[in-house]
């Protein structure tokens, strides 16, 4: 927001000290670290502090796993310090118009949700069991149910993937070693003086950096005859990716699911 105001103060001729420096992504990024390192370390120790006034602490299942008893009273909902962390140096100094930024925080603040409905549940079972007089032990049915944080993660990579492949403000460019060089093309002088030339991929492309080239032509892995269909292995990837990275978190967090240390 702070970006889009100091560009609209100098379209209106409106200069301010030092207003000129919003124009620089590295000042941006160097604001966008400190802002967030206020944030965790300075309001996220008062965030605990509340959240264990109002008992809202973590419950472990007895799996016998090694450091489950130092879980115990851990603010089931502290995801919304790295949530705060995250979002508000982002919305303060990021470029809005970009479509990365904004499935960025699509991301963030869909799965932030998720979390947030799935803690709730639990913290909800907890509560009724307290006032029913019984002991509450921690269960797999206590949260969100499997299935629909499944069913939140894929609708989020479907959103992702088409995103990805069908906005015209997102654009892989490759570098062309044709002759003749085409109108559209993107020419980029390097430090030595050569001219390099690029154009905007007609295919699904993705930047990996242990691949030849560093980029990965999706539909390459297609058959001739249903190349046309590459947008869909493309979404699928993306899915995967989402569901894997996310549920990634609570795998290996050593209690939920994989003991570290055993």
């Amino acid at each position: 927001m702070l970006y889009h105001l100091f560009q609209w103060l100098t379209s209106e001729n409106i200069k301010f000290p030092g207003s000129g420096l919003f124009q620089f992504i590295t000042f941006r990024a160097l604001m966008d670290i400190l802002l967030s390192l206020l944030i965790t370390m300075v309001y996220g120790s008062r965030i605990i502090r509340f959240l264990q006034k109002m008992q809202v602490g973590e419950s472990v299942r007895e799996l016998g796993l090694q450091g489950e008893e130092k879980k115990k009273g851990t603010p089931t909902m502290g995801g919304i310090i790295i949530l705060l962390g995250i979002l508000i140096p982002t919305l303060l100094f990021a470029n809005l118009d970009k479509t990365y930024i904004r499935l960025m925080v699509l991301c963030t603040v869909w799965l932030g949700i998720v979390g947030f409905i799935d803690d709730y549940l639990k913290l909800r079972a907890k509560r009724l069991a307290q006032k029913a007089g019984v002991a509450y032990k921690k269960g797999d049915k206590d949260g969100l149910a499997g299935w629909f944080k499944i069913l939140g993660q894929v609708g989020l990579g479907i959103i992702i993937g088409a995103t990805l492949l069908f906005n015209d403000n997102v654009q892989v460019y490759r570098e062309y070693t044709g002759d003749k060089v085409p109108a559209k093309a993107i020419q980029v002088t390097t430090r030595e003086g050569k001219i390099r030339n690029f154009v905007a991929a007609d295919e699904p492309i993705t930047t990996i950096p242990f691949v030849k080239g560093h980029e990965f032509n999706y539909s390459k892995l297609m058959p001739g005859a249903i190349k046309g269909l590459t947008w869909i292995l493309y979404i699928l990837v993306v899915i995967f990716i989402i569901t894997a990275v996310s549920n990634g978190a609570n795998i290996t967090d050593g209690l939920d699911g994989l003991a570290t240390g055993v």
